[in-house]
């Protein structure tokens, strides 16, 4: 049997901040920056080399089964295949994918409500 390794430490570092971020999002477009940041900063973290990876290695696919795809160039890291195979990672990126999808899926369903918000923002009517 091979050894788990949890990095359940590095998700509960990033997910406040995540969700936070999410919250204040006003636009789909938001959400794909904020879920591509947070998981690119997640990953290099596992790997243990900073900037490994980068923002647009992690793209949040809504339509996807996985809800999220990582380019190839991630995959082929060095280590990158041990660490995902042996770890909760595919857990933490899903978990991570769905919420940023629930919200993409939300502002993307209420475009005049977003449109709307952000004039308000910015003071027009």
């Amino acid at each position: 049997m091979t050894r788990q390794v949890s990095f359940t430490r590095l998700e509960q570092a990033q997910l406040p901040g995540f969700r936070e971020r999410l919250d204040r999002a006003e636009s789909p477009d938001e959400v794909r920056r904020f879920f591509a940041e947070t998981m690119a900063t997640l990953l290099a973290d596992a790997l243990g080399t900073a900037e490994a990876v980068r923002y647009d290695d992690v793209t949040l696919a809504p339509e996807a089964t996985e809800e999220y795809v990582l380019t190839p160039s991630v995959r082929a890291l060095p280590g990158f295949a041990d660490i995902w195979n042996d770890s909760d990672l595919p857990r933490i990126v899903g978990d991570f994918a769905r919420l940023a999808v629930r919200r993409h899926r939300h502002l993307a369903g209420n475009p005049e409500r977003t449109e709307a918000k952000t004039r308000h923002k910015d003071g027009k009517r």
